[in-house]
């Protein structure tokens, strides 16, 4: 009688669990399209203002140029609601200046379901506002979207 040897493979090692520092309760939940980015924005009212994050990573590391993180938050600095609001973003598509106006837009239409108050201040400022502007696309026979060729007479 023939026995059949069992042999264990080793175990792969499990990878660490990251934590996401996420902040459970009640949230108000809006969209913010510019180009070709869409950020999905969540503002949660019970929060301290220290969370701000954008595809789980700080505010200051997804977006290091101050101006873009600037125009990121605007939109609750300008309503006097700094330090009120825990932020969360998930942001694709478009470059980091699309991005950060997209989360503008989101934060501003959020801001507004939480409190309606608030569109007045916030739609004379240019927040509430879609900036619809695309790329042209490149037309048959041209170089780029309106670049023709150099034209020769003879």
């Amino acid at each position: 009688m023939a026995t059949k040897k069992v042999v264990k493979t080793p175990e792969k090692p499990k990878k660490a669990k990251v934590e996401k520092a996420e902040t459970k309760g009640q949230y108000f939940y809006a969209v913010g399209k510019r180009k070709t980015a869409i950020a999905q924005v969540r503002i949660y009212p019970n929060g301290k203002g220290k969370d701000f994050s954008i595809n789980d990573k700080s505010l200051e590391v997804y977006l290091p140029v101050e101006r873009l993180a600037e125009t990121a938050k605007s939109p609750i600095v300008a309503t006097g609601n700094d330090g009120k609001f825990d932020v969360s973003v998930h942001v694709s598509g478009g470059g980091v200046s699309a991005q950060s106006e997209a989360v503008r837009l989101g934060i501003a239409r959020a801001l507004v379901k939480f409190d309606e108050a608030l569109r007045k201040n916030l739609r004379d400022l240019g927040f509430m506002t879609r900036d619809s502007r695309k790329v042209e696309r490149k037309k048959p026979g041209l170089k780029k979207a309106r670049k023709s060729p150099q034209w020769a007479k003879r």
